[in-house]
């Protein structure tokens, strides 16, 4: 198939854009290649591969681009709530009307497959888990554009994956996502403070978001028009309980909760998943195997961009 996706060299479309490659498909990726690095360098040996250097919201672009697609994949976003609030404009911009803009060129025939966040809960009810059908109240722009891009897609029949907070390695790295961050943490600082440790979230490997996609394109036809959450069961977790997992893998790395001070980010709710299980969609990646996966990293790559080392 022809693949479309936007954004595609960022944290995800870095395994997603090989993955479909790999698979025989061909990609196009629309990008700004802003910084300048090579998460999708590997690609270049693919016939099948277009990377075309733009803006998800320049339309002209989606004019030219849109047509010739079998699936459209709307990676290109500001990706988290501090970003967002620092840049509204362009959360608003990128994050929502690109992919209303998107929506509204989607052909007959073509698939589109959507991810947006499952922060979109906000504060669910102690004990019981958020499903596709609890109410969404989104506490961020970030949530808020998300959740309005969703129902654009769904509106065109498209696929919506309600990702939980992702983790593990990839061409283009992320530090700040938070079992990435914690793991990177745990062995450069050997320490965390944390503010409001009880608040809980849900957790999604990288690849194995990308599994979901690939399963959402290849059960279209049953699942188009549909929002699912995709995340771990097995990993419904406070931030105290994620840092003493890692603490398993790291025994030296020590964390405290701070008796003062407030988390800015105020997301706390526990996800089913069971929704996608019942397509047929199982993960691959546990927590137990993807902690380490970022400990091998973390061997090669440095943070340091400002240090004097």
């Amino acid at each position: 198939m022809r693949v479309l996706i936007t954004g595609g060299a960022g944290y995800i479309g870095s395994i997603l854009t090989p993955t479909l490659l790999e698979m025989g498909h061909e990609v196009t990726v629309l990008d700004t290649f802003a910084r300048g690095d090579t998460a999708l360098a590997a690609c270049c040996q693919y016939e099948g591969f277009t990377p075309v250097r733009g803006d998800a919201r320049d339309e002209r672009l989606l004019d030219e681009l849109t047509p010739k697609a079998d699936v459209i994949i709307p990676l290109a976003a500001l990706v988290g709530a501090p970003l967002c609030k620092e840049d509204p404009i362009a959360a608003q911009t990128l994050n929502q009307d690109a992919v209303v803009a998107l929506a509204k060129r989607k052909g007959e025939g073509q698939m589109m497959v959507y991810p947006t966040t499952n922060s979109g809960y906000g504060v669910g009810i102690a004990g019981q888990f958020c499903t596709e059908e609890t109410p969404l109240n989104p506490l961020s722009l970030y949530g808020i554009t998300k959740m309005a891009a969703e129902n654009a897609v769904l509106e065109q029949g498209g696929v919506s994956f309600r990702l939980a907070t992702v983790f593990g390695m990839a061409p283009r790295m992320r530090l700040d996502l938070l079992v990435n961050d914690f793991a990177w943490r745990a062995v450069t600082d050997r320490a965390v403070v944390i503010f409001e440790g009880h608040f809980k979230r849900n957790y999604i490997h990288i690849r194995d978001v990308v599994k979901g996609f690939l399963h959402g394109i290849e059960n279209y036809e049953t699942m188009g028009g549909q929002a699912y959450n995709l995340g771990l069961s097995s990993a419904n977790l406070s931030k105290l309980e994620l840092c003493a997992k890692i603490q398993e893998h790291v025994p030296n790395f020590v964390f405290l909760e701070a008796p003062i001070g407030e988390d800015p980010d105020k997301r706390d709710y526990i996800v089913s998943n069971a929704k996608l299980e019942g397509t047929g969609w199982t993960p691959d990646w546990t927590l137990d195997r993807g902690i380490p996966e970022l400990l091998r990293g973390y061997k090669t790559i440095r943070n340091s961009r400002y240090a004097n080392v």
